[in-house]
């Protein structure tokens, strides 16, 4: 399993429009073959931060999403609305029998 973290920081005047570009983009890419789970989390220390937590079945179900149409325009409008971000962070994950 592919796991993907990532956070953005939004200005606060564009959080409500960003939050409904992330939901959109959340609710899409559910739909992707490959896609375990993919959530967006408003950080409960800093209100205008939100973090993604995703879940791939393989590096190819992760790729084919990135090289969709919607996860590019995706990205593209976040230009200008926030203030920073971490980055997309990428690990190999196997679950451990308990």
């Amino acid at each position: 399993m592919i796991l993907v973290t990532g956070s953005i920081l939004t200005r606060e005047d564009s959080f409500d429009e960003v939050l409904a570009a992330c939901l959109d983009h959340v609710e899409r890419s559910r739909t992707e073959p490959g896609c375990i789970s993919h959530d967006v989390h408003v950080d409960c220390q800093n209100p205008m931060r939100l973090f993604f937590f995703e879940q791939w079945a393989d590096e190819a179900a992760l790729r084919a999403h990135f090289a969709v149409e919607g996860s590019k325009a995706f990205v593209r409008s976040l230009k200008g609305r926030i203030v920073e971000t971490t980055g997309t962070r990428i690990y190999r994950a196997e679950s451990i029998p308990r």
